[in-house]
């Protein structure tokens, strides 16, 4: 693939898209362009309810993000949508509950990886973001924390296969 190919599609999921998901998005949105995947990669978040379209993240995630640099303000939630099944190559679930919801929502044609965001780094050994919508600031950092870390190593991966393709 080449930037003038089709960009490869990445949506990550969480139940609201107000912690977790927007903070994938934003995190793997820099990790990718340090890869040099900015041009091949187009990125972005959904919930698995509804019940905060339209909001922007909760606001003690774009605390701790902008004291990492990132910026979460911007974005707005959203609820994913049968059709997203059909646009992006990788859909990235941030805990067992929200895959087993999009699991249910998947078509039978889908031809993308469905799974788990944390077991694309496996050396981790965790397999769910902490969802840190009810618990104190600790949480929301090791939120950060594991999705930085398979941020960096989700780039990586797409960055060698990505390469291979040209």
């Amino acid at each position: 693939m080449n930037a003038a190919a089709t960009p490869l599609r990445v949506l990550f999921v969480c139940m609201g898209n107000i912690c977790r998901s927007p903070t994938a998005e934003v995190v793997f949105r820099a990790a990718s362009a340090r890869a040099g995947l900015s041009r091949m990669v187009e990125i972005d978040s959904a919930g698995t309810i509804e019940w905060h379209a339209g909001n922007p993240p909760d606001y003690r995630a774009i605390a701790h993000a902008a004291k990492r640099g990132y910026d979460l303000a911007p974005l707005r939630a959203r609820q994913v949508v049968a059709a997203d099944f059909g646009r992006f190559q990788w859909i990235l679930a941030m805990d067992r509950a929200n895959l087993a919801h999009l699991e249910r929502l998947r078509p039978a044609g889908y031809d993308g990886h469905l799974g788990l965001f944390l077991d694309l780094a496996p050396q981790l050994r965790v397999r769910e973001v902490p969802d840190p919508y009810d618990e104190g600031p600790e949480v929301f950092e090791r939120m950060l924390d594991l999705v930085e870390r398979a941020s960096e190593a989700f780039a990586a991966r797409l960055a060698g296969e990505l390469g291979q393709a040209r």
